[in-house]
């Protein structure tokens, strides 16, 4: 909305023109996220107290995280308000792939916020039925990729079917409408591993704020057509305005961290970790950077791999691989404590983090 009514008076009122470019409204987006999340912080934590929509703990993990009970949760919905104001304020609300990241982004929310409604109704950490929430996660997967497809078709498309490989520049194949099951295949996975990533204080959002950080520059890049050329990306100059949403996503992670930093105050939740899983998945989508978002959340992968091989080898051998799973539980079981864990993923994001980045020019 600023950058709509700033930007006709450009050129009555000096410094206004900064508004036209990506990388202000960028800064502008991560700083207004970050105010909005330090700010509303406190009275998010205090009502949510005063509403006792708390942590329900699982019965069966470790005895570390008993106290945590009754903390507040649904933390997400700060997170969600903190990404989607700046983002309405900074970015080009005619774009259509903003508001794909946005309508993407709150629907994935509002499973969530489904789940962790359940949670605290039944008192329980079962929320959803698994089968209810991955089927809600598909119809909105499905819906991205439809919206995609239709955006590829015309006689001047805004988007292409084809996928951009690491490490390969000669092969972009085309998927043609197969690749309405491949963006389904990646938003739920990402919206899954991150949830799944979402059990210690501060580790979800940390780890996702480095990846967030790491997609500001690759959305940064693929909108800029001298960067694009050079490390002979797919260019397209329209989601460069991704740039803005993805600077909000970061500013929201770190003010969120503030208050979920170990002891936590406050967490996400179900509404938070879903919905930033589908904003991860949905920029990686759109920015034709899909295959290379296992490698810029290495973490989510490990998380997610660990629970898909505990359940494959206890329903085949009956035996575990891990004394508990995701595999952040299983260092708790060993005696690492809680902080030494999440330091230790945070470094493994980072080194994903610069590894997917030097895929960029090892092409």
């Amino acid at each position: 909305m600023l950058y709509h009514l700033l930007l006709p008076l450009n050129e009555r009122v000096a410094g206004l023109g900064v508004v036209q470019f990506i990388t202000f409204r960028t800064a502008a987006a991560s700083l207004t996220a970050l105010a909005l999340s330090l700010l509303l912080g406190p009275w998010v934590i205090r009502r949510l107290r005063q509403f006792q929509i708390g942590q329900v703990v699982r019965q069966d993990g470790p005895a570390s995280h008993r106290p945590k009970a009754g903390t507040p949760t649904m933390g997400g919905l700060l997170i969600l308000a903190a990404v989607f104001v700046p983002t309405l304020l900074w970015a080009n609300l005619t774009n259509p792939f903003v508001w794909i990241a946005v309508i993407a982004t709150a629907l994935f929310g509002v499973i969530g916020f489904v789940d962790d409604y359940l949670k605290i109704t039944r008192h329980s950490h079962y929320g959803l039925f698994a089968r209810y929430k991955f089927m809600a996660q598909v119809v909105v997967a499905l819906g991205v990729g439809l919206a995609l497809v239709y955006l590829s078709q015309g006689a001047s498309p805004l988007y292409n079917l084809r996928l951009t490989l690491p490490f390969v520049k000669w092969l972009n194949p085309d998927l043609g409408w197969l690749y309405v099951p491949f963006a389904m295949v990646v938003l739920v996975g990402a919206t899954n591993a991150v949830n799944l990533t979402d059990g210690l204080d501060g580790l979800a959002i940390s780890t996702f704020a480095v990846s967030a950080g790491t997609f500001t520059a690759l959305t940064y890049v693929t909108g800029h057509r001298v960067f694009a050329d050079y490390l002979l990306l797919m260019h397209f100059e329209p989601v460069g305005e991704l740039t803005v949403f993805c600077g909000a996503l970061v500013g929201a992670s770190l003010g969120f961290l503030w208050w979920n930093a170990h002891p936590a105050d406050i967490f996400m939740g179900d509404v938070g970790s879903l919905a930033l899983g589908g904003a991860l998945g949905t920029v990686a989508i759109l920015i034709k950077q899909e295959l290379l978002l296992p490698i810029v959340g290495g973490v989510f992968v490990m998380e997610a791999l660990s629970v898909i091989i505990q359940v494959a080898s206890f329903k085949l051998t009956g035996r575990r691989v891990f004394r508990m799973s995701p595999i952040h539980h299983h260092f708790e079981l060993i005696g690492w404590q809680e902080p030494k864990i999440i330091m230790r993923f945070l470094i493994l994001a980072i080194i994903f983090a610069l590894l997917s980045l030097t895929t960029l020019k090892l092409r």
